[in-house]
């Protein structure tokens, strides 16, 4: 097997919500690297695993909602130690929680988070994911079962067993999420954190003391009311992946549900939301 790649560097507008539904179509595919670029992202496939038709079917490179192009590259050799060190900065969150990949020294933040960056989305760079950790910073966990629904590299599971939370329930829709969040949660020795593939339709008869929810707002709409039934007397509900235009639609929905808003933190437009039942 060759070790020549080939780069599709993707330009993508708007870019936030049309990497995440890109990077969640070609992870169906071959393609086993993912980098954020300043205007979209670059997906590395390797040579011999890829076939003429391989986008054919990535449904979002039509969408009338997205503008997408793309060029291609030959890559020889790729580095991926390099590639992350080039495009993968530790994150510091309030100066408690530090989120690194393996090749990061360690500091001496109270929270010290190891992800092993296979794609640059879910890292704590995002506004979203770094609003709902300073939520969690605050917030006493200890010895509460938690969900964290949409869990991406389980970054915000792994957080909450740092704190104390136990069981922890942590579900994701795509597979290589799934897989990644099994692999981080055993990096940074997770004992309580499960991880299932799926969507909230497996949310059943189970009861959390904590639910995180960051998503994007018509999942939420949607699936609002599957959370609040599974939501303790008293538990909390910490929403995100939203714009600040959005609050209006998600807490009406949350209000009709018998949910009190208790804080608000916006970062660059974006939103998260602190509900308790």
């Amino acid at each position: 097997m060759s070790n020549i790649y080939l780069g599709y560097h993707f330009t993508v507008e708007p870019k936030e919500l049309g990497c995440e539904i890109l990077v969640a179509e070609l992870g169906e595919k071959p393609f086993e690297s993912f980098i954020e670029t300043e205007f979209g992202v670059t997906a590395y496939v390797q040579k011999d695993h890829w076939t003429a038709d391989i986008l054919e079917d990535i449904f979002i490179l039509t969408s009338p909602e997205f503008i997408i192009s793309y060029v291609v590259e030959e890559i020889e050799q790729v580095n991926w130690n390099e590639e992350w060190e080039k495009n993968f900065e530790p994150i510091d969150v309030d100066g408690k929680c530090h989120v690194r990949a393996p090749f990061h020294p360690k500091t001496d933040a109270e929270f010290d988070i190891i992800i092993e960056p296979k794609m640059s989305f879910g890292t704590g760079h995002h506004e979203t994911t770094h609003m709902v950790i300073q939520h969690l910073l605050e917030t006493d966990l200890v010895g509460k079962k938690t969900l964290d629904m949409g869990c991406g590299t389980a970054i915000l599971a792994i957080l909450a067993e740092m704190k104390g939370a136990k069981p922890i329930d942590a579900i994701d829709i795509d597979n290589w999420c799934y897989l990644n969040s099994i692999e981080n949660a055993e990096r940074n020795n997770c004992d309580h954190v499960t991880v299932y593939e799926g969507d909230a339709s497996l949310l059943l008869d189970q009861k959390y003391d904590v639910i995180i929810a960051n998503i994007n707002r018509n999942i939420l709409l949607n699936d609002m009311n599957r959370y609040v039934n599974c939501l303790n007397q008293n538990g909390l509900l910490f929403l995100s992946g939203f714009y600040s235009e959005d609050i209006p639609a998600i807490d009406e929905c949350c209000q009709n549900l018998g949910l009190k808003l208790e804080k608000t933190i916006e970062r660059n437009n974006w939103v998260s939301l602190r509900y308790r039942n």
